[in-house]
């Protein structure tokens, strides 16, 4: 698996045009999320696109989050946010400061505003199932 520090290693040096084929690769590497599982509870709100995230946990405390979205770009988005928590205790991801973590890419330059405004809504739900889940 592709680390955070490796991905924006590479991502640094592409121009606009790669950085999107780039996030777009990296949507494809998301596991595939049973369509039973897109429901109105795992839908986020906010997104121009639809995403749904539906959390796991699993037996040794970690939460494994699957993800989709019907848009290419978004997919990427969500793929990337997932690589700073998954399969991680929930206290770790509760207290983990995904924007931080996604600074370095500098989304909102890089991404229209309506690609990257559910990026925060993305973030609130992941820290809420885990909060949840670590209480």
């Amino acid at each position: 698996m592709t680390t955070l520090a490796d991905l924006h290693e590479e991502y640094a040096f592409l121009d606009a045009d790669d950085r999107y084929r780039l996030l777009i690769d990296l949507g494809k590497t998301l596991e595939p999320m049973p369509d039973p599982l897109k429901t109105d509870a795992t839908l986020v709100r906010g997104c121009s696109a639809s995403v749904w995230v539906y959390p796991m946990r699993r037996d040794d405390g970690t939460l494994h989050f699957l993800a989709d979205s019907n848009a290419a770009i978004t997919k990427g988005i969500i793929a990337l946010v997932l690589l700073t928590v998954q399969d991680q205790p929930a206290a770790t991801i509760a207290t983990t400061d995904i924007t931080a973590a996604l600074a370095p890419f500098d989304l909102k330059s890089q991404l229209s505003s309506n690609r990257t405004q559910g990026i925060p809504n993305m973030i609130a739900l992941i820290r809420e199932t885990a909060l949840r889940y670590a209480a």
